[in-house]
């Protein structure tokens, strides 16, 4: 006969064992998951995928869309940590799936990576090369068929925009005085600031934060999502100059002479640089050094952490403007010329005269250098000689930095138009006409061009979305079928942060 005192005791122990086998099963046999490094970038983007609750020690295919390329092996866990995949070059602007699946089964985790191509400051980069190496819609082909998507009216006068995380970014002069973040699909203002005085300096948009000069003497920090000031700095005088920002650093010029370096997380001075006159274009960084022209007609280089002059170069003349550095060149303007200049030492390498003022900025691809003149031409030069492989003449002056993408040079001239060239030829492909001169400078981004001109920010895609942005947004992709999903046995086991090989992008 059972004590009842001891019945609790065995029938308990049954109970909790059954618990306790149910939580494990439920531990092991938890739904995998993935993380990735980073949500969004351009095309061939590295993301670093890591995952969970896989079986232990098997094969797992990472796919991009439908492409299997990655293979890598679970540990006795069943995790695997940072694989390497490529978002392809020619993935286009929009959401993609990232799948992880066990090889010869469907049990796998997915999320989603974000494709874009920002053109986040003056001249896409801090080294105001002029090029987007990312655009994939835009092209000789494609660009005839653009038209007008939508316009806003941002007051008198406009700086030349930003575009980043889809949203756009500019400068307007006096009344409004104000910064803009528009929606980049639609072109709904989403904020605006107002600032102490105009503001002609293009916005720099990095790690979620707007940098922008105003005539008010200041340099603004202001949050790219909610436009909140977050600092501000002020020097002696105008602030025209577009900042760089880099490496968590804010390189800015002033009238008063001098060029900054400010920091990006707080708006205090690292150092700054006396030149002789106002430091009115944008300083460009590159390899550690800082390039900067200024009024007193020099040329200057610059240590990027201390401000340490490394050489300057005077190149005559007045107002020696924004400077753009390429595969070891740096690229000034002065007067009627550009120039060539070794970025190291400063030695000259080459000049070539215009047959007027020059006073954009170049832009530099596939070892072509692209500027415009007072002149009312476009031109192309050899970067390396200075020779002139062809011009494109305008109805007016070009103050407009040229823009590169895809085969493809966009500029504005003082016409009214804005034109659409081939870079490698010269060859007119698309033109349009605004209600006044265009000194703002493209920016090219996801398959739009932003301009601004007549007080106005113009946005250009191609056909298939409304004049006024009122085309539905794309939705986001058919989640890939994972039982449909092919693996590629051909693909080695990589290590992980590996390029996997036979993969191609």
């Amino acid at each position: 006969m059972v004590d009842p005192q001891e019945r609790p005791q065995r029938l308990l122990f049954p109970a909790w064992l059954f618990l306790g086998c149910m939580l494990l099963c439920g531990i092991a046999s938890a739904a995998p998951s993935i993380t990735l490094s980073k949500t969004s970038g351009p095309p061939t983007s590295k993301i670093l995928v890591s995952g969970r609750g896989f079986e232990s020690n098997v094969g797992v295919d990472i796919y991009f869309g439908t492409k299997d390329e990655t293979l890598v092996v679970t540990n006795d866990q069943g995790d695997f940590h940072n694989a390497a995949v490529y978002a392809p070059r020619g993935a286009r602007p929009g959401e993609h799936w990232i799948t992880a699946l066990e090889r010869n089964n469907d049990k796998g985790a997915q999320e989603l990576f974000l494709v874009q191509t920002d053109w986040g400051q003056f001249s896409f980069t801090p080294d105001h090369d002029g090029l987007n190496p990312y655009e994939n819609v835009l092209n000789l082909s494609t660009v005839g068929s653009l038209q007008l998507k939508w316009s806003f009216p941002a007051g008198s006068g406009v700086s030349s925009p930003a575009v980043a995380s889809g949203v756009v970014y500019i400068g307007s002069l006096d009344p409004e005085d104000k910064v803009y973040a528009l929606d980049a699909r639609t072109g709904a203002k989403l904020w605006s600031y107002t600032t102490g005085n105009s503001v002609l300096s293009s916005p720099a948009v990095a790690n979620g934060v707007v940098y922008v000069g105003s005539f008010d003497d200041s340099v603004y920090a202001l949050d790219a999502r909610t436009g909140a000031k977050l600092w501000s700095y002020t020097t002696g005088r105008t602030v025209e100059s577009s900042p760089a920002v880099a490496s968590g650093v804010v390189y800015v010029g002033s009238y008063d002479d001098n060029v900054y370096a400010l920091d990006a997380r707080t708006g205090a001075k690292l150092w700054s640089y006396t030149t002789g006159d106002p430091v009115t274009g944008s300083p460009a960084m590159a390899n550690g050094v800082v390039y900067a022209g200024s009024n007193d007609g020099n040329l200057y280089a610059l240590k990027a952490r201390t401000g340490a002059k490394v050489w300057s170069y005077f190149a005559g003349g007045y107002d020696v403007g924004t400077p753009t550095v390429a595969d070891g060149i740096v690229y000034g303007v002065v007067a009627e010329e550009i120039f060539a200049l070794n970025a190291s030492t400063g030695a000259f390498l080459w000049s070539y005269t215009t047959g007027s003022v020059v006073r954009a900025s170049a832009a530099v691809a596939n070892g072509v250098v692209y500027v415009g003149s007072d002149d009312f031409n476009v031109y192309a030069l050899d970067a390396r000689t200075g020779s002139k492989r062809w011009s494109y003449t305008t109805g007016s002056s070009v103050e407009s930095s040229p823009a590169v993408a895809n085969g493809v040079v966009y500029v504005g001239s003082f016409d009214n138009s804005v034109y659409a060239l081939d870079a490698r030829t010269g060859a007119l492909q698309w033109s349009y006409l605004t209600g006044s001169w265009v000194h703002s400078s493209p920016a090219v981004a996801d398959g739009v061009v932003y301009i601004g001109s007549d007080d106005n920010v113009y946005a250009f895609g191609l056909a298939g979305e409304s004049r006024d942005g009122a085309a539905k947004q794309k939705a986001t992709p058919k989640r890939p079928d994972a039982r449909m999903l092919r693996p590629d046995f051909n693909l080695r086991v990589s290590k992980p942060g590996a390029r996997a090989s036979g993969a191609e992008h």
